[in-house]
């Protein structure tokens, strides 16, 4: 029998092999974006959300930001905009009033213009909702700053009422491969195939918390909601994807079947009722598909869809054209193809605005026209897709398009690097 002080040796030579395969871990999911462009916004800007400066507060048509370098995924939150760079860097401009650029703005109009976050760590995703942002790190770390808010304002973030103004470690101990964050909420999807949810619980988007502790956490209190727990689901479940609307939560399972829960008042989930949904709730709506689901995005009240093949599809409420179906559509409680555009390769919701990327690259938008966030350059509803044209759209491809409350960003590469 060996001496215990070997025994205790091999004991921490294996700790340590184990601390460095831990930290050679990389995470991948096929939603980390790659591919590097630049960043063009247009709508209204008067909080700065559109990264031109102070004097420019609104665009009718695509207006180039100015970057110190090339960006691989760009993403609106209600009122600011968070870039993330081909270094895995993170740059934020907007409203900072609840902290969501992570970053100090006590300089007069330093938030107008795009500044770097300070985190040590190579990030590969970010989301970002009203008042919060979220990023990712290649280790599989959660980074998150700013603020959760529901129907009676601020709840805080990690700890109740406790604003974040700079980025603060989500307490996980599994790795996170994807985040999704809907208005106040976010999802995380761990290399294990479980799905952890943090934020307000108002309309049932954690999936986790019965509808009478919705409200602020009930007797237990905000910890409830805001220290992030796993979403179950009867008969253990592995989930692949993950996606957010304002007010609602997508998860995908390995077997290719579509769990929803939140808001659904105007079937925005696909359920037959329009009854919040607190538990997930598996969406038979989405088995009728022949080929499997890749992309939700959800607006305030409304969904858009993407399949493998392309096809984009609507679902939810009709108002102001936001499901892309014509003149005079109304709501749909099943996925509904929108005509009128090429095979898509992506989906992006605004509250009351929808665009679908075309794989040949250009960005098509419908619906609401009142914040200019269409690309027409006029105010009125789009009830059918409408191709987004620009000088700064020409000779280049649209990447990802992403919306907030009142502009939308995209990504875009020169045609000649393709």
């Amino acid at each position: 029998m060996p001496p215990k002080k070997s025994i205790n040796k091999r004991k921490s030579s294996a700790a340590v092999e184990d601390l460095k395969l831990c930290k050679k871990l990389k995470v991948s999911h096929r939603s980390h974006c790659k591919e590097v462009g630049q960043v063009l916004v247009l709508g209204q800007g008067d909080v700065g959300q559109l990264g031109l400066g102070e004097s420019i507060t609104e665009r009718k048509k695509p207006a180039l930001v100015s970057l110190p370098e090339k960006i691989v995924q760009v993403v609106a939150g209600g009122m600011h905009t968070v870039c993330l760079s081909e270094t895995g860097q993170v740059y934020t401009f907007g409203c900072n009033d609840e902290g969501a650029l992570g970053r100090d703005t006590s300089e007069e109009g330093s938030e107008t213009l795009p500044q770097k976050v300070t985190l040590d760590e190579k990030v590969v995703q970010v989301s970002a909702g009203d008042s919060h942002t979220a990023a990712l790190t290649e280790d599989g770390s959660v980074f998150i700053w700013g603020s959760f808010r529901d129907n009676n304002g601020v709840i805080g973030l990690l700890e109740p009422m406790k604003t974040c103004l700079v980025p603060v470690k989500i307490p996980l101990t599994e790795p996170v491969m994807k985040i999704a964050s809907g208005n106040d909420h976010v999802a995380l999807l761990t290399l294990d195939g479980n799905l952890y949810t943090s934020g307000c619980a108002e309309q049932g988007q954690l999936g986790r918390v019965p509808e009478q502790f919705s409200n602020r956490g009930g007797r237990k209190g905000l910890e409830r909601l805001l220290v992030p727990q796993m979403v179950i689901v009867k008969g253990k479940i592995h989930f692949t994807d993950v996606f957010c609307g304002a007010y609602f939560t997508f998860a995908v399972s390995k077997e290719g079947y579509v769990y929803g829960f939140g808001l659904s008042n105007y079937h925005q989930l696909g359920t037959k009722s329009t009854k919040m949904c607190f538990v997930p709730v598996k969406l038979t709506c989405f088995k009728n598909s022949t080929t499997a689901w890749v992309e939700f995005s959800g607006g305030q009240h409304h969904t858009i869809c993407l399949d493998a093949e392309g096809q984009v599809y609507s679902i939810g409420r009709a108002e102001y054209g936001r499901l892309g179906l014509g003149p005079g559509a109304e709501e749909k409680s099943e996925p509904t193809p929108v005509k009128g555009i090429e095979p898509a390769r992506g989906v992006s919701c605004g509250a009351s605005v929808s665009y679908a990327v075309a794989r040949e690259g250009c960005v098509y938008a419908w619906g609401m026209g009142t914040n200019l966030q269409l690309g027409t350059g006029e105010e009125d509803d789009e009830w059918s897709p409408v191709k987004m044209t620009g000088k700064q759209l020409e000779n280049r491809e649209v990447l990802m398009a992403s919306s907030g409350g009142q502009h939308t960003v995209l990504l875009v590469k020169d045609k000649q690097e393709s």
